[in-house]
């Protein structure tokens, strides 16, 4: 049999290389006949820097960076396809995990560590970047990106204007750094972004309303930041020559979609359909996989939003290749699973434990799920 071992990452515990690691013990035990194909995985979120740099044999970069209260700290991205594309996972910069919860406010917390992370890339000569946008901690609209990257963001008195999202109802006009030819300096990178939720920049659904209060946003914050949001829109569209007010995405990352959009001409697409043309699994699937073993922490009615699992699942459908799931937990009908071509979802905890002392033991509880998973199928 042919398999293929796709898997995202298990968050805070085995991350996908891992994973294809342990399964490669697995096989190489008890299966080594069998033919497997190892690709970590991921779908933009968190471990796509990982995935992509063990799985395409690129190598790590470190920088230092502002965090999104303002200290210093040390980022990694990737560099992958002989160092042409730099993939850049914004929450390393500007991510809510670091910002201690008493401290979480997006009314000040910034995304300019985001943009000295593109900086850092582009001064590596670079030709493509990918960018992955979610857990963010601001809700900024990517102002703070802007000024690491060089744009002028100014008030009405023409003065630059101030960190944090209470700056969106100041800015008044945005003005892009130009080379010595008088060309957009950035006009010749090419940029993705991963995104995998529609929010617009502003109104009910948008960023403030739906993601402000998880990041530490009262109601007041929330109308403030909001009404910043819109005025950015309108600022875009006079400065940059750039409609942003439906974007599809644009509220991602607390603005962080439509700024990129907006700013950097980027391509905003969903996070699967960016890395699986980036690793070929068109290819890798049409020269013929009998079962597709994937993985993720939990899978709930999340998955059914552009996760890995998911998405891996149906295009595996389309070879006629049939997909199981491994996950940390399970909260979602089996038969809704089976609709997408995942045949079966197995849980790794194998009794009544606490989420810590399973995401402690995640490698072994892996190994046990594999074996039992594949002495079935082998039988």
């Amino acid at each position: 049999m042919r398999y293929l071992i796709g898997p995202d990452s298990f968050k805070d515990s085995v991350s996908a290389n891992e994973f294809c690691l342990i399964a490669k013990e697995v096989f190489t035990k008890h299966w080594p006949d069998d033919e497997v194909v190892y690709l970590p995985l991921a779908d933009g979120g968190e471990g796509t820097v990982d995935a992509l740099v063990y799985g395409q044999k690129g190598e790590f970069v470190t920088v230092k960076v502002t965090d999104p209260l303002g200290h210093k700290i040390d980022a990694n991205y990737g560099l992958i396809d002989d160092k042409k594309t730099a993939i850049i996972e914004m929450a390393a910069a500007s991510g809510l995990p670091l910002v201690s919860s008493d401290k979480q406010n997006p009314m000040v917390t910034t995304t300019y560590g985001t943009g000295e992370m593109i900086v850092d890339a582009i001064k590596k000569d670079v030709s493509k970047i990918i960018i992955g946008i979610g857990g963010s901690a601001t809700s900024d609209a990517g102002l703070g990106m802007l000024q690491a990257l060089g744009f002028q963001c100014m008030d009405k008195k023409g003065e630059e204007v101030g960190f944090g999202g209470k700056a969106l109802n100041e800015v008044a006009k945005i003005v892009r750094p130009m080379d010595a030819k008088g060309d957009f300096l950035f006009r010749n990178i090419d940029i993705l972004v991963a995104c995998d939720v529609t929010s617009p920049l502003y109104g009910k659904e948008g960023a403030a309303y739906v993601y402000g209060p998880q990041k530490g946003a009262t109601v007041n914050m929330v109308i403030e930041l909001d009404k910043g949001l819109l005025n950015f829109a309108k600022v875009v569209q006079t400065s940059l020559g750039k409609d942003v007010h439906s974007l599809s995405g644009g509220g991602a990352a607390g603005g962080l979609g439509a700024c990129l959009y907006a700013a950097l001409d980027a391509e905003v697409k969903p996070g699967f359909e960016i890395i699986s043309g980036l690793v070929g699994l068109r290819t890798i699937l049409s020269k013929g996989i009998d079962y597709i073993i994937t993985a993720e922490g939990q899978m709930n009615e999340q998955s059914f939003n552009g996760k890995l699992p998911v998405e891996l699942a149906k295009l595996g459908k389309e070879f006629g290749a049939n997909t199981i799931a491994v996950v940390g937990a399970k909260d979602v009908a089996s038969e809704r699973m089976k609709q997408f071509g995942i045949i079966g979802v197995f849980p790794i905890a194998n009794g009544p434990i606490t989420l810590e002392q399973s995401m402690m033991h995640g490698k072994e509880l892996i190994k046990e799920t594999l074996v039992n998973i594949l002495s079935l199928l082998h039988a």
